[in-house]
C-alpha cells in the first residue's frame, strides 16, 4: 500500500481535527481517512454538507406578476 499522498502540514492539521498522532494520520488507509474525514465533518455544526443544494432544486421558480 502506498503512503497518502498528503503533506506533512496537512497531515498535521487532519492530526489535530481527529485527535491522533501524525504518524497514525499518514499510514492511515485512504478508505478510512475518508470515512473519518466524512465524520468530522458531520459533526461540525453549519457544515457544508448539511446545506440543500439549490442545483437539485426540482421545483419552478416562479416570477412575480405585476
Amino acid at each position: 500500500m502506498k503512503p497518502l499522498q498528503i503533506s506533512l502540514e496537512t497531515a498535521q492539521k487532519l492530526a489535530k481535527q481527529l485527535n491522533m498522532p501524525v504518524e497514525h494520520v499518514l499510514h492511515m488507509p485512504q478508505h478510512i481517512l475518508l470515512q473519518k474525514l466524512a465524520e468530522l465533518a458531520k459533526s461540525i455544526p453549519g457544515s457544508s454538507s448539511e446545506k440543500p443544494d439549490d442545483k437539485l432544486d426540482d421545483t419552478p421558480k416562479t416570477e412575480p406578476q405585476s
